[in-house]
């Protein structure tokens, strides 16, 4: 899940920067829209940034899934994807389901080379569940695209 649409009204670092109220909104309706459509994940992981970490407790909250799951990840910062990528591959194998919130353009990028349908651009708040047809992480390569959820959709 991409992070909900954040504030450059303060002056922060990138870190630091907030939610917008639009983004707070935007994450409660697709986290209320697929509460009861996922299985709860194994484990999530979160950008450090505040908008994304934001996001994800969002999510957390109201899909009621215990906090504990939640691991605060520096390799989900990331822009283009290849770090994502590379923290994917390297997930333990015990986690079937996993849900990761972080940032575009690596989210759309990995949305298009891992799953089966063309995106152009993960909007904030966009979600993609992809699945993988593999025993472990390390060997991805390909998987289907199961669902993607656009905020605007829902409104």
């Amino acid at each position: 899940m991409r992070h909900g649409k954040s504030s450059w009204d303060y002056d922060v670092q990138d870190k630091d920067r907030p939610l917008q109220e639009r983004g707070i909104n935007d994450a409660i309706l697709v986290s209320r829209h697929v509460k009861d459509q996922f299985k709860t994940p194994d484990a999530i992981f979160a950008s450090p940034a505040n908008r994304a970490l934001h996001t994800c407790m969002i999510f957390v909250r109201e899909c009621n899934i215990e906090l504990s799951k939640v691991k605060i990840t520096d390799e989900v910062y990331d822009f283009d994807g290849d770090s994502v990528i590379r923290f994917m591959k390297k997930l333990d194998e015990s986690y079937k389901n996993v849900m990761i919130f972080g940032h575009n353009h690596a989210f759309t990028s990995i949305s298009n080379i891992f799953g089966n349908k063309s995106i152009d651009n993960l909007p904030t708040s966009g979600l993609v569940s992809l699945t993988f047809d593999v025993d472990k992480w390390e060997d991805i390569t390909s998987g289907s695209t199961e669902r993607i959820i656009f905020p605007k959709q829902l409104k």
